[in-house]
């Protein structure tokens, strides 16, 4: 999810010299051939269901249009791989990868830009995934294909126990979870039980990325559009430090986030709410069938995120079919990135229990329920459309995200730190990183 900014900057700069000669930018037309097979990297793990769900949509565009595609899984060093292929001016043809690295890509120069006229299908997208393809120049350089975005989990069987109802509300979120942190809800006689899984963690920025969820619907944010284009730091807003600060307090204060949470990624803190240790979780649908079988889908409930002092806002996300500079076969990878966005591209996307790669339709023709029987999955839906908000389309939004994952996590292990003074220092440093992109207000 995320480097150190320096390793970013270094193999953005490196990548961009290297690949001048197949990018978009004056280099010379490459010889078509319309008989070229489509080489497609996937980033997710070799083997595991992601592959299996990408072979299974590229040979279904195989028997539809009789064009070979060869599916690479690559998981760990995927961008490190991807910038030594580009260094041999030998990209693939096509790169499945999340929507927020779209700015990385585009300032490497190792993406060529959408002509959507040739992409069939582009105007059933849903209007906030195709905004998330697009560059700050208002450019398009990704075709989105699948889309998610956060709802909270409640451990149902604990709620009802404890005499609460579902909240809807910040206030009655932290009063949830301190009674599953105090009332003893799974009956063990031991305390060791907590509210909220929080995956706060310094790692590929996770803490920012989970505290966004509750930024956003605080009204805070971690930088500011202003009218011209630029951005400014937003972490030390009055928003922002009242969303921060109760965010903490469910650390510091009432103490309903699970032990640990401040070194804890993704996998650990899964394991947290499947094992019964903690009691509400703010995630995306990817997880249902785990702990469904797990728990038991009688066992816990999928609700709305409860409201904060703005609105409801969770964080959005997806993934982009990207169609990589240099490609022998262009009109291909067009044909590509049609299918997966078509109705039945969507649906195949979609189908089955684990070996599925669309989490929620993009294309708004494709009606979710028609594919899962399953009304949780309508709440994912519904917070898409409704309330989710995209990271910003900058050059670069790793750095953004972990320089503030960085605070956040200092803020939730160290009580006793200054919420207002590292906010202020967060501030600067989010200043020099936007005017190093060359996008920092004046």
């Amino acid at each position: 999810m995320s480097r150190s900014p320096k390793l970013i900057a270094a193999i953005a700069g490196m990548t961009a010299l290297l690949v001048a000669g197949c990018s978009t930018g004056g280099a010379e037309k490459v010889a078509q051939d319309p008989n070229a097979p489509l080489e497609l990297w996937a980033r997710t793990t070799p083997g595991g269901d992601g592959e299996k769900g990408m072979k299974k949509l590229a040979a279904a565009f195989e028997q539809a249009t009789g064009q070979k595609v060869e599916v690479t899984a690559i998981f760990d060093d995927f961008e490190t791989k991807l910038s030594q292929r580009a260094a041999q001016k030998d990209l693939p043809d096509i790169v499945m990868n999340d929507s927020s690295q779209l700015g990385t890509m585009v300032t490497q120069g190792i993406v060529r830009e959408v002509n959507l006229a040739a992409i069939k299908g582009s105007d059933q997208l849903l209007q906030p995934a195709l905004d998330a393809a697009k560059s700050g120049d208002g450019k398009t350089y990704g075709v989105p294909y699948s889309a998610q975005a956060a709802a909270l989990l409640i451990r149902k069987d604990w709620r009802q126990k404890v005499g609460q109802p579902v909240p809807t509300n910040w206030d009655q979120l932290a009063t949830l979870a301190k009674a599953f942190t105090t009332e003893d809800p799974d009956g063990n006689g031991k305390p060791d039980t907590y509210g909220l899984a929080v995956p706060g963690s310094t790692k590929r920025g996770y803490a920012s990325w989970y505290f966004s969820n509750f930024l956003w619907a605080g009204g805070g944010d971690f930088i500011a559009k202003q009218a011209d284009g630029s951005y400014k730091p937003a972490m030390s807003t009055p928003e922002s430090v009242a969303a921060t600060k109760w965010f903490r307090d469910l650390a510091c204060t009432s103490k309903v986030v699970q032990p640990g949470a401040a070194t804890m990624d993704t996998p650990p803190t899964n394991e947290t709410f499947e094992a019964g240790r903690t009691g509400m979780y703010v995630v995306g649908p990817y997880l249902l069938a785990r702990f469904d079988k797990a728990l038991g889908k009688d066992k816990y409930e999928v609700v709305p995120a409860p409201k904060g002092p703005k609105d409801a806002t969770v964080l959005a996300e997806g993934g982009s079919v990207y169609l990589m500079a240099g490609s022998a076969n262009e009109a291909a990878q067009d044909k590509f990135a049609s299918f997966a966005i078509s109705p039945e591209g969507q649906k195949i996307g979609m189908e089955g229990e684990k070996a599925f790669i669309v989490q929620l339709p993009v294309n708004k023709t494709v009606d979710i329920a028609t594919v899962r029987n399953d009304p949780r999955w309508k709440v994912y839906a519904d917070a898409y459309r409704d309330g989710s908000r995209y990271a910003p389309s900058i050059p670069n939004w790793t750095p953004v995200r972990q320089t503030t994952a960085d605070t956040i996590n200092a803020l939730i292990a160290d009580c006793g730190l200054d919420l207002n003074a590292e906010l202020t220092k967060l501030d600067q440093k989010l200043g020099e990183t936007l005017s190093q992109q060359g996008i920092g207000a004046s």
